[in-house]
Order: C-alpha cells, then sequence, then structure tokens
C-alpha cells in the first residue's frame, strides 16, 4: 500500500503498479545527463530559463565561517535539480575561486519536490529556491577587507519536454567585519534556512533484503506525516518511480523502498531526506546497516477523526493542567481578584466567565494563527515565540508595572478584571493578558498536541490552539456556571481591598523577573533602558493617582508623559539590543547544542542527553531545579560518561527550532535521551522529577 500521494504524473502509460521501465527509458535519463555535459557552449548564451546568483548573508569575522546562498529562479515551467536529480536530470557543478585562506563547504539543499515524467521519477524544484553553502574566511583577514568570492557554476534546466545545460561565472563580496550578532545582515536567509530538512537527530537503520530495502528511522509518533517521500542521495540505490510503502511501529517509522534493477554491492550508509508533508518540511538522516523488523500499522494518507480527536483532548488537557504549572504563576493574581467577583451575582457571574474564556481562547487563536503564519512565510519560530523577541518583552514589564502600581492603589483605572463593579470587558481582558503571559512553557499533554499543530493544516491546527484556551478557561468557565462552586468562594467584602494590595507583591515580583528576562533576551543595557522607563511610568501614574484623589481628570501633562513613554519605547529600545552575556555556568558540565555537537556526541558511543530551555520558561527553571542542576545528577553523569548538550531557545535560533519541529514539539521545554551504543532516542516527560535522570544515567 503506497503511503505517499503518487508524483505529479506527465506524459503516459504511467500506472502505480508498473512493472520495471523499459531501457529505452534508462538510455534516455543517460542521454540527457550526456547532452547536459556536451552540448557547445553556443547553446549557453541565450537568456537563462534559471536565473542564479550569489549572495552572502553578511560580514564575518577573520575565521569565521558565514553563509552564502546559490538563489535560483526558474521561469515559468522550468525546474532545476536536487543534488540526486533522480531518474534523469543533473545537479550543480561548482569550480571555486576563493581568497587564500578560504573555505568553502558542502551544498544544503532545501527539501525536493517529485517530478514523474513518461515514468522517470525526478527530484525538483519547481519554484525559486536558495542553495546554502558555509564560507570559512581567512583567519588572517583584517577588518574592513572586502574579499572577492566567484564560482563557475553549472546547472541544468528543464522543462517535461527539453532540457538545456546552462552555466554562469558568479560572484559576491564580503567584509570582513567584527563578527557583531546581526550586523548588515540579509533577513532573506531566514526564509531560506527554514526551507532545508532539519536533523533527525538519531541515527536510523536499514535492512538489505532481497529486492526491498527497509530503513527505520526513529521518529515520534507525535509526528504527523502527509505525502511523505524518502529522497535518498546516494544513486542508483532505490528504483525511483516504484511505490514507497510507510508503516509505524511505535515512535519507529519504517520506510520500504524497491532496490533498482542494477543496484550496487550494499553500501556502509545512506543519506537521505524525509518529506513529512505536502508544505516541505523534512528531516535529513544517516541510516546505518542493522535490523530493520517488517510491517508495522500502514500510513496513507487516509487518516480518521480518531487521531485528531485524540490531539484536541490532549490540548484542552493540557491547557487546563497549565493552570497549576509554573508558567501561569504570574497572572494567579488577575485570576484570583476575577474569580472573586465572580460571586457577586449569578449573571454577572456568567457574564464575567464567558467573556474571560473568549480572551483566553482568541489570544491563543492569534498567538497559533501568528505563528503559523510566521512559518508559512519562513520564519523559524515555534510556540512562546513572542517571550523572544525584545520589544514585546519590554511590553510586557509596562503593563506588569502599570498592573502593580494599580493594585498598590498608586492611581485608579479599570484594568482588566480590577474594575469596582467588575465588567465583561474586564474579565475579556483579563483573559487576553492570561493567555499571553501563560503560555510560553509547554506542559503534559501539550506536546504532542502543539508539535501536531505545526504539520496539521490551518484549521486543524488552530482547533488545537481552540482547545488550548479552552482548557486554559476552564477553571473559571466552572465557577462561572456551576453555582456550587461559586458558593465555595469568599463573599465579596473588605476583604478584597487587603487582597487588592497583596496581589501587588507577585505582580510586582513578575515585572522584576521580566527586567532579568530583557537582559537575557537583549542585554543588559536594553533591560537598564526598559526599567528606566517602567520607573518613568511609576511617576506618571503617580501623578495620575495624585490627580484622581484630589477630584481631577488625568489631564494633559500625564498623557503627555504617557505618550512620551511609548514613544520613547518604540523608537529607542530597538537601538540597544544586544546579543546578551553567556549564561552562568551551572552544576551540570554542559555543551551548547548544535547539529555537528550532535552527530559527534552520538558518534562517541556514549549516552547523551540533549535538553532545550530558555530563561522565559519557568517550567524549565524549575526542572532544572528540581532535576538537572542537581550534585547527584552531575554525579551519576560523570559515572557513566553522559555528554550533556543544552539547548538555549531563549533568543529565536532557527537550528533549534528545526529540531523542535523534527522531534514533534513545538516549544520548550524538551528532554532527549540517546542511550549509549546508538540506541533508539527516548523523549523525557515535560516535568523531570528529581531521580529520574539519575536512573536513566544507571
Amino acid at each position: 500500500m503506497p503511503a505517499a500521494r503518487p508524483a505529479r504524473k506527465r506524459g503516459h502509460g504511467w500506472q502505480s503498479g508498473q512493472p520495471a521501465r523499459p531501457l529505452w527509458q534508462w538510455l534516455v535519463a543517460v542521454m540527457l545527463q550526456v547532452l547536459a555535459l556536451a552540448l557547445p557552449g553556443q547553446a549557453l548564451a541565450r537568456e537563462p530559463n534559471i536565473t542564479a546568483s550569489l549572495v552572502a548573508e553578511g560580514p564575518g569575522a577573520p575565521g569565521q565561517t558565514i553563509t552564502l546562498a546559490f538563489v535560483m529562479q526558474p521561469k515559468p515551467g522550468w525546474h532545476g535539480y536536487w543534488q540526486n536529480p533522480g531518474d534523469a536530470g543533473l545537479g550543480m557543478g561548482l569550480e571555486w575561486t576563493l581568497p587564500a585562506g578560504a573555505k568553502a563547504g558542502a551544498l544544503q539543499y532545501p527539501v525536493p519536490e517529485t517530478l514523474l515524467i513518461s515514468g522517470l521519477m525526478n527530484h525538483v524544484y519547481e519554484h525559486d529556491y536558495a542553495v546554502l553553502v558555509p564560507l570559512t574566511l581567512p583567519a588572517n583577514a583584517a577588518p574592513g577587507q572586502r574579499l572577492d568570492v566567484a564560482v563557475d557554476a553549472t546547472w541544468l534546466a528543464c522543462t517535461d519536454e527539453v532540457c538545456v545545460p546552462e552555466q554562469g561565472r558568479l560572484s559576491t563580496t564580503v567584509t570582513v567585519g567584527t563578527g557583531i550578532v546581526g550586523t548588515g545582515r540579509d533577513a532573506r536567509f531566514d526564509a531560506w534556512r527554514a526551507a532545508l530538512p532539519a536533523p533527525l537527530g538519531s541515527p536510523a537503520s536499514f535492512a538489505w533484503d532481497g529486492a526491498k530495502v527497509r530503513i527505520g528511522i526513529p521518529l515520534p509518533a507525535a509526528v504527523q506525516l502527509d505525502s511523505p517521500h524518502l529522497f535518498l542521495g546516494d544513486d542508483r540505490v532505490v528504483d525511483y518511480a516504484a511505490p514507497q510503502k510507510f508503516f509505524r511501529q511505535g515512535d519507529l517509522l519504517v520506510v520500504e523502498l524497491d532496490r533498482a534493477k542494477i543496484a550496487p554491492a550494499q553500501p556502509g550508509a545512506l543519506n537521505a531526506v524525509l518529506r513529512l508533508n505536502g508544505a516541505g518540511d523534512g528531516v535529513t538522516l544517516t541510516a546505518a546497516p542493522g535490523a530493520v523488523k517488517p510491517g508495522g500499522e500502514p500510513v496513507g494518507e487516509a487518516r480518521s477523526s480518531a487521531p485528531l480527536a485524540m490531539l484536541v483532548l490532549a490540548a484542552l488537557a493540557g491547557g487546563l493542567l497549565l493552570n497549576v504549572m509554573p508558567c501561569v504563576f504570574p497572572i494567579l493574581s488577575l485570576k484570583a481578584l476575577s474569580l472573586a467577583r465572580a460571586g457577586e451575582s449569578e449573571a454577572q457571574a456568567r457574564a464575567e466567565g464567558l467573556a474571560y474564556t473568549a480572551g483566553v481562547v482568541l489570544a491563543c487563536l492569534a498567538l497559533g494563527g501568528l505563528m503559523l503564519g510566521l512559518r508559512a512565510a519562513g520564519q523559524e519560530v515555534g510556540w512562546a515565540f513572542q517571550l523572544q523577541e525584545p520589544l514585546v518583552v519590554a511590553t510586557l514589564l509596562l503593563v506588569a508595572v502599570a498592573i502593580t502600581a494599580n493594585l498598590a492603589g498608586l492611581y485608579e483605572f479599570a484594568v482588566p478584571g480590577f474594575a469596582s463593579a467588575g465588567s465583561p470587558q474586564g474579565a475579556f481582558a483579563t483573559g487576553l493578558l492570561a493567555a499571553f503571559a501563560a503560555t510560553p512553557c509547554t506542559g503534559p499533554f501539550m506536546a504532542a498536541a502543539m508539535g501536531a499543530a505545526l504539520l496539521l493544516p490551518t484549521l486543524p491546527a488552530l482547533l488545537l490552539f481552540g482547545a488550548l484556551g479552552l482548557g486554559l478557561a476552564l477553571p473559571f468557565l466552572a465557577i462561572a456556571f456551576v453555582p456550587a462552586l461559586r458558593r465555595m468562594l469568599p463573599r465579596p467584602g473588605a476583604w478584597m481591598v487587603w487582597f487588592r494590595r497583596a496581589m501587588a507583591v507577585p505582580m510586582g515580583l513578575t515585572a522584576l523577573a521580566l527586567v532579568w528576562l530583557a537582559s537575557r533576551v537583549a542585554g543588559s543595557a536594553f533591560a537598564l533602558s526598559a526599567a528606566l522607563l517602567g520607573f518613568l511610568l511609576v511617576c506618571a501614574l503617580l501623578l495620575l493617582g495624585r490627580r484622581q484623589r484630589h477630584g481631577l481628570s488625568g489631564g494633559k501633562p500625564v498623557l503627555a508623559g504617557l505618550v512620551a513613554i511609548a514613544v520613547i519605547a518604540a523608537l529607542g529600545l530597538p537601538t540597544v539590543v544586544r546579543a546578551p552575556s553567556a549564561a552562568a555556568t551551572g552544576i551540570l558540565p554542559a555543551q551548547p547544542f548544535s547539529e555537528d555537537a550532535l552527530v559527534r556526541a552520538r558518534a562517541s558511543g556514549k549516552p547523551v542527553f540533549a535538553w532545550f530551555t530558555a530563561d522565559w520558561c519557568l517550567t524549565c527553571k524549575v526542572n532544572e531545579q528540581v532535576a538537572i542542576e542537581r550534585e547527584d545528577t552531575r554525579a551519576a553523569f560523570e559515572r557513566a560518561g553522559v555528554v550533556v548538550l543544552r539547548g538555549d531557545w531563549t533568543r529565536r535560533d532557527p537550528a533549534i527550532t528545526r529540531f523542535l519541529a523534527a522531534q514533534g514539539a513545538a516549544g520548550v521545554p524538551l528532554y532527549v535521551w540517546y542511550p549509549a551504543g546508538g540506541g533508539a532516542p527516548q523523549q523525557l516527560p515535560q516535568v523531570l522529577t528529581p531521580a529520574m535522570l539519575a536512573e536513566l544515567a544507571k
């Protein structure tokens, strides 16, 4: 049973189960490649059918590795080829002219597409695409020096009926700089990197079984597959046009392929790219010879509603449990007063319950929709992406300062949920703020649902985000509509004034935590500037409260001050954003996570603990205190020789985002344990117990 959609077909006589292709089709493939190399230079003088250019991402320091991009733009109806073109075609050929001491690395292709023409399977790109290549600058280059980089490139441009070999001398200039993050950077590289397949992060295996090749790929069951296809980088190992079969064996995906009719001896390794869905998401993998059991649950296009229903329930449960996760602690004071006010009357309680729920669900839908839109535009973002943005953190800081001042009685304002008589509008705004501040981390049940949301079509994905918001609002909604629960709350009275003053303490601590987070996201200068704006805001609100106590309105001076603070924040704060200083060394020695570091660690044969965190993720910080940064964990890891890799996702990191997506996770925390000797990886729960890691090391 083929698991993927048949490749788009052109020509005639092709059926999904047809016998081996006749010899003439192989001859056509060979002739195309010979033609690409043998045509005279006059044929190349025409206007290219695929326009190519070479661009650099930005300047780099001496000895630093930067990224270049071959930007390929086919005319309508034309296509270019992947590194292994399939049955016919030709990949890029390069001859570099580099400055002395510079070195170019291997080409990095985006996930390709399938194109079947007259029984020949091609691995192509029918749209604009970019092939990336790392370039290491000379170690002896001087800052300010301009380095000329050139390459003689050849490529093949084809339609359904004709192929034209093309070539060009492409060049660019790289300025040697100081290596400051983001200086002179080309923003298009974010989208081009997003099109690259993510590293699988764990080794696959393959079995050479008669006329079949079975490849076992460790892929979490939470990763949804829609139109999967496996592109082998090794030439002439499999029959490219034969139907591919996919089976699930728990967290192992088994791909069954037909061997090529004239196949080489069993290779020592297979390199491949697994396309996960029609949107072009994929993972890159390396498979070594090993045992791969046949069979499993077939993976096909038609999926029942049961998996989606289970994901919706998981999102609902995850949102419900989020109410008791550390991520939600900073806004418990907002909920507390709203819950207390909900007891004033049945009608008011229901109105506020529905308004609060609407605010929470709308915020979750907006955040989820924005995240999906950014990913569709090529941005590498995940859940809680808003707290990776310095200006968002600064905005939350100013909001926390304003709420703290209101709770402390410095001024009066209908801050969400705190109007003297209560209001649905206030409850709605409270819900918006609660969801925005309470969803940075993934708790139990959320990881699978949010990871699946990155791979599902838009409407089912938004359904999961809506279910998450409903779960988050469910306790307040229940209290609003169940009188027995509402009667358990204290009756409104004078105690609420004292309670309100007490709630200023956690909100003030939240503001201080946001100052610290601002320093981790954008540097100490940014944090100091944001704190200064918070101080000016308190001064303006004090003046407002003084006028209110004298029966006066806010007045133009206060309004002018608030507007000035907003303008300074919008225009001045972006100018002081800097790369944060390195995190302090903890008890558990760890290396920074990178794809290469994971490959090296796995190759050593030692157990590996990959740990992904962020400074704004309170669940992550609790786990670190409870289970990770412990002397007994360190001692157990030392005895077992565990290699620890720490992925810091405080600021946006495309490599970490791709790795999270490849593991079926939309955000942090994520903990992956790789056993010694290359065993299958194990995803650990989002909430760790104190002895869990020490037991794994044993």
